[in-house]
């Protein structure tokens, strides 16, 4: 018997088949949620990936607005200045988000800046059975270079966690992209 898939995103352990479990020789933080996806839906990660990331909240745009207004002094890249980048650029890009590998089953983003490196995999998996759902998973991992990224990810963290739920939720609600014959 199937069940209805869940748009309620779970935390689940980084996914050992994901390129970014082990892409750091230090890791100072990492997280993972994961949510089904329902029969027709598209399994494409960089389709996945594009439709998640563009699920914002009012709330999650203001806390990137204010995000940038406080480390842009600092001297650390700000999501303006990285959504300004030249149109040659942008289309390796998801959002602010730089692409560094696609596969058939997973994409992984990210960015390098001083003060911390972050990796964001989205990841399509089969379900473990026949009668299993697939789901995609959103996994982050951060490498901080020093004491400004370790106290930097200690306090979006929270926010962090929030926003990649919501941003499955959101997905789920709105009804995910069909599958390309």
């Amino acid at each position: 018997m199937t069940t209805k898939p869940t748009d309620s995103a779970t935390p689940v352990p980084l996914p050992p088949d994901s390129d970014i479990d082990h892409l750091y020789a230090t890791t100072d933080f990492s997280d993972a949620y994961a949510i089904e996806l329902p029969p027709g839906a598209t399994s494409d990660p960089e389709s996945l990936a594009r439709f998640i990331f563009s699920r914002r909240s009012v709330w999650g745009d203001a806390l990137m607005k204010l995000r940038d207004a406080l480390v842009a002094g600092l001297g650390l890249k700000t999501t303006r200045a990285l959504a300004s980048l030249n149109a040659e650029d942008r289309a390796e890009r998801i959002e602010f988000f730089r692409i560094y590998k696609t596969t058939p089953t997973e994409i992984v983003l990210g960015e390098d800046d001083s003060h911390l490196d972050f990796r964001v995999s989205v990841l399509c998996s089969p379900g473990a059975s026949l009668d299993a759902a697939r789901r995609v998973t959103v996994s982050t991992v951060v490498h901080c270079h020093n004491l400004l990224g370790r106290i930097y990810i200690r306090i979006i963290a929270p926010f962090h966690r929030r926003l990649v739920q919501h941003s499955l939720h959101s997905a789920a609600q709105a009804g995910w992209p069909p599958a390309t014959s």
